[in-house]
């Protein structure tokens, strides 16, 4: 996988363009549990009450409301079933593994970071 912590970043004039476009990943990708959502749904489809047990610590107005937020930005897919009772399964679009390269260099990061926390690097 290509890193990339040897190119240079954008100079004076391209700097403008470059905020704005971090300013918009932000927007959609802002808060502490959207990319974990992102990432625990690319591993399989889930339930509801299967993502509430899987994230630790997410209340379920919050998780509907992250839910919404990235299916909105279509990042995720929310299917209806109509069985009795009605399953509703969310699953990783095609489009959020456009992601996997920044999740996994984030999570090499935070590995990194934490180390260094700890002062084992």
């Amino acid at each position: 996988m290509e890193t990339i912590e040897n190119k240079t970043l954008p100079g004076r004039e391209e700097c403008a363009g470059a905020l704005k476009n971090v300013f918009d990943a932000m927007y959609v990708l802002n808060g502490k549990w959207k990319l974990p959502l992102v990432l625990c749904l690319m591993q399989s489809p889930k339930r509801f009450n299967e993502l509430q047990k899987e994230i630790k610590g997410i209340s379920p107005k919050v998780l509907a409301n992250e839910l919404k937020d990235l299916e909105l930005n279509f990042l995720i897919q929310r299917n209806v079933y109509p069985t009795t009772p009605v399953r509703i399964v969310y699953e990783a679009t095609a489009y959020s593994h456009t992601l996997k390269n920044i999740l996994a260099e984030l999570s090499h990061w935070g590995e990194n970071h934490r180390n260094k926390v700890k002062g084992k690097i």
